[in-house]
Formats: C-alpha cells, structure tokens, sequence
C-alpha cells in the first residue's frame, strides 16, 4: 500500500512564545531576544547504519551570522558554523548524506548532536539565550518530522520541498496537440548530450524510436515512468520499455512500498539546455496527436531547466524509483486498444519572447502558487481541464473569488462519455452559484467537432498576460499526492497563443444555458431574457444524434483524470 502525504502527528513540541522561546536572562539583562529563528524540521532516524546523515532544519527570518549559536539535546552540545545564513537551512554531522534527503542547504556542526531514535528535546541557543526549542518522542524510521502547529508531523523522508523557482523567460516555442503532429519526437531527436525523460505512461513507438537512436549515437538517455498507472500498465508500454532498456535507455518506475507519492503524474523532458513541459502523456493519443486537445511549451531558460533537472534526478535518484527489469518481474499487463484519430492542423507551433517563467511543482508549492495566481488576476481567467474536484476544490474556490469580483472567468471541460455526468453536475452548481452571486463566470463542456478528440489539456491563461501550462489537474489528490510539474510563462505572446487556441475550443463548444439574476421565463416558451449577464445557448448546429455521440468517438479509454 502506497504512503500518501497524511502526516501522523507523534509526540509533542514544547514551543514558547509565539514559535520562539526566550530564556530569563537575568535580572541585569536590558533587552529581549528577536523573534527570529526556529528549528522547522527534524530527521533523527535515517534509514542507514548508524542513523547516518540525520540532520535539523533551521530557518532565520533575515540574513544571520549563526557563530556562537549551539544546537544541543539532552546529553550533548554542538556549534554552528562561522557562516551568514538566510531562510532554511540544514545541520548535520554527516552533510554528504544529509544533502542526499533535502534540497535545502546543509552546513556542518561542530560536534555531535545524535538525535535519539527514542525521543528527546533539542534547544536552539545564541550564546546563553535561547531562541527555540523542540520536543519528540518515537521518531519513525526514515521519516522527517516537521514542526506543525505544536506538534511534530511526520512524513517518509524523500518527500521533496522544493520552493517556486524563477527565471527570465527567453524564448520560448508553444505548441498545442493534436495539431502539432511529431513535435515532441522531434525536440528529442535533437538531442546531443542528454534526454531525461519524465512520464505517467509511455507508449508511444516514435518517442521510444528516437530514444533508442539517441542512445545509439552517444546521448545519455534516462526514462523515469509511473509504475502503477490507473487501470494497469499495458503490455504495449511493457514492450517499449523492455526495447528501451534493452537498446541502452537507463528506465526506472516508481512504485513500491518506498513511494513517497501517488502517482508520478509528470509529463516533461530536459533534452541538452532545453526542457519541453507537456499537459499529454506520451503515448498516440497524446504526444502522437491522435486524440487529445494538450498544450505544451518549449523553453530554454537556464533556471528553469536545472530546475526540472534537480526535479529529475531527485524522483529517479529515491528509492522508490525501481529498475525495470527488476520492476516488471512477475507483472502482468492489460491491453487497451491505442487511439487512432486523425485531425486537422489549424495552429502551428510558433516562438515568443516570454518576460519570465516559474517552475511549479506537486506536491511541494504547486497549489499555493497556482491559486496565488488566480487570487491576483484583475481581468480575465480561461481554464481548460479534463476535469476538476468538485464546485469546492480549492482552485474552483479561487476562480469563484475572482468572479465575485469582477474578473470574466471561463472553465471548459471536458465532454467525453467517461467525464461528461460528473462535469455537468459540476457546470450546474458553478452556474447556480454566479446566477445567485450575479458573478461572471461561465462553464462549457467541449464539443471537439473534428479539431481534436478529447479534452486532456490542463491550462490557465490569466489577464492575458500568464499562462500555466503542465500536468496538474485541478482536484486535491493531484494537487497534494502526486508528482506534478507545471510552467508559468509571462508575456502577451505566450499568453495570446494559449489564448486563442482556447477561445476557438471555447466558440466551438457545446453551448448550455448560464442566465443571470434577472430573467423572466415565460410559461409556455421557457424563454429567457438577459440582464446584465451573458445568456448561453444549446448549439443546434451539429448532427441531430451529435449530442449521444459518446465512446465511439474518443478510440481507446483515456487516463481519466490523468
């Protein structure tokens, strides 16, 4: 059985003062101790001889020199280091290792501080003053344990804590499928020195193709898949990657009882000094085009590429990341049928200047930041999704905070047999909500026509200005349990072509009734007159059976949500 993110609270912590604890300093003393330090987290059991490589986690509010500061337990005392520090950072006697298990940085204590498997208390001190103090009983093996509201947290350690990462931006080449054809084969097939290649599922024979080649000709080439796909691995995913480990392809699945997250959701690539960010799953009726409506970016701005590199190699580096020939021994896989669709191309992939890029990850800061977003936008929100957690979920929340005041908000989604029941119901209650708080928001369920199959994009444009792109679909589970990675580009370019791909998909779908306040119904016609507030309408155009037009249109089952 996986292990999600719920924390078991254990033991307590014994925090004085509002987190800082401030000892008597006798009755000479002139002045108080500032509030600025606390110890944030604790790894006291590592799964390693000796417990090697435990460490604290400290965090300062502003840049502070820390010589003449001392951690000590109940038995022993260390000393910091010489060295100014500012936000979190980590002391360990064992850094080497410590680095292995954190993204923060780590520094060296003076001594030894071992941290009892059994419990103890652990006191932060500028010289003789202390600054905060931290109590434990019961440290679970491998587990860190976060200091939460008065209570130590504990959560497998592994679980990465990546802040938002920055960059300028650059330039930057979009792309929407299933318009764009091979794009994504092509970006891979340019490789010189590396692929590091991030997936959910992977069945597509020209992606595996070109890795092969890749590894052929000199390229170091790793694949990093979800083990545990909803609805099973099938055997066309297993025979690829037994041909791409088999052909020099490093390829790992994360599973097993070491999982530190659900699903590993993610969908990119790193392919030398460029990283390709993707709403689709590599597979036909993804990155093949065959079937699904998906967004997706290429970009090379430095931060952001050594960013999804760290991201990598911390997901591949984890002990849950299992060798495939060592994974699949003993599996058995299911054989869906592989979509088969053919589209027309109406956008092609096109370059921009972006003003700046962020690189947001699940479940480490995805969600805040995303609905720090929305919570900012002044004009206008477009979202694309397969599907979102209800007419509550935390970002739905966000958009209706926005409509209420005053921001034009857009929710498409998607039509397709398996999501259709659940996305009406969800379109009913958004509705009812902006008719009763005289809100502008609007829900659709798509109607692909013969532009695309399915919705599968997960995107936000925001004030026409930012645009999120990536694998984060729009319900807690994805937003808290699984491995999800998403850019935030900045710049009317990016944001104009996003834009209009969604107003075209917008235009053309099905078309449902969303009245205001003010309508009088008549009794025999039902028809509604508008106030103030755009009145939507059932489209007539299509085929008189178009509307019960459900499996038969969409080939192979899809992820779902994924």
């Amino acid at each position: 059985m996986r292990r999600a993110f719920a924390c078991l609270v254990v033991g307590m912590v014994v925090v004085l003062g509002a987190g800082v604890v401030v000892a008597d300093p006798g009755p000479n003393a002139t002045e108080q101790t500032p509030a600025n330090a606390s110890i944030d987290a604790i790894y006291p059991n590592p799964v390693a001889d000796g417990d090697a490589g435990e460490y604290v986690v400290l965090s300062v509010s502003s840049e502070t020199n820390v010589a003449g500061w001392t951690l000590a337990d109940d038995h022993s005392t260390a000393r910091l280091p010489n060295a100014t520090v500012s936000g979190r950072f980590a002391l360990s006697t064992d850094p080497a290792r410590a680095r292995n298990h954190t993204d923060v940085p780590v520094y060296t204590l003076d001594g030894h501080v071992p941290l009892a498997n059994s419990g103890e208390t652990l006191t932060l001190r500028d010289g003789d003053r202390v600054l905060d103090t931290v109590g434990y009983e019961d440290a679970p093996e491998g587990e860190l344990g976060r200091v939460e509201n008065g209570a130590i947290a504990w959560e497998p350690i592994g679980v990465t804590d990546f802040n938002v990462r920055r960059g300028d931006g650059g330039q930057v080449r979009t792309f929407v499928l299933p318009d764009a054809g091979g794009l994504p084969s092509d970006v891979l097939a340019s490789a010189d020195d590396r692929i590091l290649l991030a997936a959910y599922t992977f069945t597509s024979r020209d992606a595996s193709e070109t890795l092969i080649a890749a590894s052929e000709r000199g390229v170091d080439v790793q694949v990093l898949v979800e083990g545990g796909p909803v609805g099973g691995m099938s055997r066309r995913q297993a025979r690829l990657l037994d041909r791409l480990a088999e052909g020099g392809v490093e390829v790992n699945a994360v599973g097993g009882d070491a999982a530190r997250v659900d699903h590993h959701h993610a969908k990119y690539a790193v392919v030398d000094d460029r990283a390709m960010v993707l709403t689709e799953n590599w597979k036909p009726a993804g990155t093949g085009g065959r079937s699904s409506r998906g967004w997706g970016v290429v970009l090379s701005d430095p931060a952001i590429v050594e960013s999804l590199v760290d991201t990598f190699r911390a997901d591949a580096g984890w002990r849950d990341a299992i060798p495939w020939q060592e994974f699949r021994e003993g599996r058995e896989f299911s054989d869906p049928k592989p979509s088969d669709g053919s589209f027309a191309r109406r956008y092609g992939p096109q370059r921009h200047d972006a003003r700046g890029a962020s690189l947001l990850v699940a479940p480490d800061n995805a969600e805040g930041a995303v609905i720090e977003r929305l919570d900012a936008a002044e004009t206008s929100i477009d979202v694309v999704q397969a599907g979102v957690g209800g007419a509550n979920q935390s970002f739905v929340r966000a958009l209706k905070r926005a409509a209420d005041r005053g921001v034009e908000v857009r929710l498409l989604l998607s039509r397709a047999w398996y999501a259709v029941e659940e996305n009406q119901a969800v379109a009913d209650r958004l509705e009812r909500w902006a008719t009763k708080a005289e809100a502008s928001l609007s829900v659709r369920l798509a109607r692909p026509r013969d532009r695309f199959g399915k919705i599968h994009a997960k995107g936000v444009v925001v004030d026409g200005e930012t645009v999120l792109v990536g694998s984060l679909n729009w319900n807690d589970h994805s937003a808290r349990e699984n491995r999800e990675v998403v850019v935030a580009l900045a710049g009317q370019g990016v944001a104009g072509y996003f834009g209009r791909v969604f107003a075209d998909d917008w235009q053309a779908a099905v078309w449902r009734l969303s009245v205001g306040l003010s309508v009088v119904v008549a009794v025999a016609t039902l028809v509604a007159i508008l106030v103030g507030r755009r009145i939507e309408f059932a489209d007539t155009a299509g085929s008189p059976g178009e509307d019960r037009l459900l499996a038969e249109d969409f080939g192979d089952i899809p992820d779902r949500e994924f």
